[in-house]
């Protein structure tokens, strides 16, 4: 797969403390199989959907605390040059930028209303092998209850054009890279724990959402939000037993018409 437009979604993953349990949860809901992981990048165990590199699972870090957390990456030529960027609109940059062996130069870095996220400049990996389909990786929103930092922010950052979802409940806006929908950002709402904190909500592909729902719950997930329909498909928000927040998605079942943007 070529590489990523800058600012494209182009990879995932999450630390956790039990790596074989989150192998074990995601290899039954998602289908995924996993590589023997690499000692050298502490443990990093890559997903597989199809033979296709989907995301990773990794070893919590020692004297790391909270709940596990997929991590979102955004594409970049420049990692270094998108780091200034960060910091010029008020992001902080938890580490310096890295390489990463051959395979490409990472940093990861918090938004100003406490979204964590990484960016990625690929060398020899240039992000999912595939998307959009069961088993992979299909959408991400921003989930946050300060909007007007996130909507200044990412869009600064990344070049995104945004367009407000026209809707009376709803606090949507889409963001697009040459009119192509990339991202979204979500104002948390009461429905949402007092406690959550800024996020973004990793969307992965299933066959059927109700299924994988009751895969979740039958091995110890959560459902959070959902499931319901959409005209992009029929959705759930969970939790996987180590506490990880993500949602599922089918986009082959949609209902009613696409909401309209301005």
């Amino acid at each position: 797969m070529a590489a990523h437009t800058e600012g494209t979604p182009c990879w995932a993953d999450a630390m956790f403390p039990d790596v074989e349990a989150a192998k074990r949860f995601y290899g039954e809901l998602l289908g995924w199989t996993f590589d023997e992981g690499s000692p050298e990048f502490g443990g990093y165990t890559q997903a597989f959907s199809d033979d296709s590199a989907v995301a990773a699972v990794v070893p919590r870090m020692p004297g790391t605390g909270g709940p596990p957390a997929w991590n979102l990456y955004l594409a970049s030529p420049d990692v270094a040059a998108t780091a200034e960027r960060i910091q010029d609109n008020g992001g902080a940059l938890l580490m310096d930028p890295m390489p990463v062996g051959p395979f490409g130069t990472m940093v990861t870095a918090e938004d100003p209303s406490g979204v964590f996220f990484s960016v990625w400049q690929p060398g020899s990996h240039t992000g999912f092998g595939k998307t959009n389909a069961p088993g992979a990786y299909c959408w991400a929103e921003v989930t946050t209850r300060d909007v007007e930092r996130a909507d200044h922010f990412f869009p600064a950052v990344f070049g995104y054009e945004a367009k407000q979802m026209r809707h009376e409940s709803v606090d949507f806006s889409l963001w697009q890279l040459g009119g192509d929908p990339v991202a979204g950002r979500l104002r948390m709402t009461d429905d949402f724990p007092p406690d959550t904190h800024p996020y973004v909500n990793v969307y992965f592909g299933v066959e059927d959402c109700d299924a994988a729902i009751a895969t979740v719950t039958r091995l110890g997930g959560t459902v959070r939000r959902g499931p319901a329909d959409s005209p992009y498909g029929r959705w759930a928000s969970v939790t996987d037993p180590q506490g990880a927040a993500f949602s599922v998605i089918d986009l082959a079942t949609t209902v009613g018409e696409l909401p309209e943007f301005t």
